[in-house]
Formats: C-alpha cells, sequence, structure tokens
C-alpha cells in the first residue's frame, strides 16, 4: 500500500475493535501480518485475548468516540508506540432508535458526536503522519444514509454527513497518496441487530433480493477490499453492501 514498506511494519488502526465488525477487522489485519491498534471504553475478554496472542503487533488502549481530545491523545500515543499509521478503519458507532419527534437534543448531540464528529477527528489526526508516507482511511457508514427509515434520523444524518466528508477529504488528500472510501453495509449479524424481531427481520428479508441478512465476513470483505493494493485506484467511492436492499 505504500510502496516499499514491509507488510510486517503496515500499522492500521481500527476504531471500535472490541466487538462486531471490528473485532473480525482486527483478527482479520494481524492475520495479513498488519500491526494493529484499537480503541474501546473497556476491554473485552477477545481484546485480552489477543493482546496475549499477538505481542507487540497488536496495542489496545481506552478512548471515547464522544470525546474528540481522547481520540487526539490515542492517535498519538499509536504513533509513539508503533511509529506510523497506514490504515485508518473508521469502524466504531452508536445506534441510536427513537423518533424525531421525542428524541432528546442531548440523545441527538451523542448521535451525531459518535457517528460524524468521532470519525472527522480520527481522520484528520490520522491524515497528518499520512500525509508523509501515503495511506488509506476507510470509513463505516450506513444503508441508512441512502434510504430513510423510521426511527434513525439522527443516526441516518450523521452518516450522510460521513459520506460527504469522504468525498471531499479524498479531494483534498489525493495528491498525497492517501485514498479515502466508505462502506455501506446494509442489515447483518451484529450486536445493532440483535435487537430485531423475527417480524422485522423475516420482514427485511424479504425486501433484500438476496433474502438473506449479510454475515459479518462478507462485510469485513468488503472493507479490507477498499484498505487492500487491489483497490489502488479507488478513492471518494461508496461501497453499498447491501444484498440489494437499496436497489
Amino acid at each position: 500500500m505504500t510502496g516499499a514498506v514491509d507488510a510486517g511494519e503496515k500499522v492500521a488502526l481500527v476504531s471500535g475493535g472490541s466487538r462486531g465488525l471490528g473485532r473480525v477487522l482486527v483478527t482479520r489485519l494481524l492475520d495479513e501480518g498488519w500491526r494493529v491498534a484499537t480503541f474501546s471504553r473497556t476491554a473485552s475478554p477477545f481484546i485480552e485475548a489477543t493482546r496475549a496472542s499477538a505481542g507487540d503487533k497488536f496495542w489496545w488502549s481506552t478512548a471515547d468516540m464522544s470525546d474528540p481530545p481522547s481520540l487526539r491523545d490515542f492517535v498519538g500515543d499509536v504513533l509513539r508506540r508503533l511509529g506510523r499509521i497506514d490504515l485508518l478503519v473508521n469502524n466504531a458507532g452508536l445506534l441510536h432508535q427513537e423518533l424525531a419527534l421525542t428524541m432528546s437534543p442531548a440523545a441527538v448531540s451523542n448521535v451525531i458526536s459518535v457517528n460524524l464528529v468521532g470519525p472527522i477527528t480520527l481522520a484528520n489526526a490520522c491524515a497528518r503522519p499520512m500525509s508523509r508516507t501515503g495511506g488509506v482511511i476507510v470509513n463505516v457508514s450506513s444503508i441508512n444514509a441512502v434510504r430513510g427509515y423510521r426511527g434513525v434520523s439522527a443516526y441516518s444524518a450523521a452518516k450522510a454527513g460521513l459520506d460527504g466528508f469522504s468525498r471531499s477529504l479524498a479531494r483534498e488528500l489525493g495528491e498525497l497518496n492517501i485514498r479515502v472510501n466508505t462502506v455501506v453495509p446494509g442489515y447483518f449479524d451484529s450486536d445493532m441487530t440483535a435487537r430485531v424481531t423475527d417480524e422485522n427481520r423475516e420482514r427485511i428479508q424479504r425486501r433484500t433480493p438476496l433474502r438473506r441478512l449479510a454475515n459479518v465476513n462478507e462485510i469485513a470483505d468488503a472493507t479490507l477490499f477498499l484498505c487492500s493494493s487491489g483497490s489502488s485506484f479507488v478513492t471518494g467511492q461508496s461501497l453499498i453492501v447491501d444484498g440489494g436492499i437499496t436497489c
């Protein structure tokens, strides 16, 4: 991805790597030879196990997507410990389901902070060291940014903002050999969809041309494609991975 840099020297930063898609991305990047840094608000059994198995190839610390100073501090710590950042995957997010008419200003602010301000903060912080070596930024959006759904208006606004930010950032950073894209997942088995009722799950599957939800590895496949040299001439794009539900 950055010319002569050995695969074992490349550093990936994945936000929210303790569970779900983030956990899968951390595992697969480590398997591919990357050094990986990630954060979450608390540790998990996965984090502790990976610390033990991956050694100095893996680094975790606490940080909070709603707290921009903690994100900037985390990026600084990654640079001091691992020396560089070649890849940022802005994976961490927060889904809050509530009708707009009843949603409090504090809840709206938190959703926008975690899903938009936090990723912007991380991208800006990581782009600075990438400007010297080149790199890749992949922002994880949502089909809620593409099609309206009840009860997720603030979340949809944040993810749509993330898509717009990605396109503009791609324009700004292209001449520095930094690619910026978004992956746009549809419904897939995750903590976010665990609370979906059986009735709603069946409705989603009926409306999806492929007649099922994705599994997390299918979303990871698309994300890792945008991280790889296989997409070396792709920037400013949104890759929708939704089984056709938005077509």
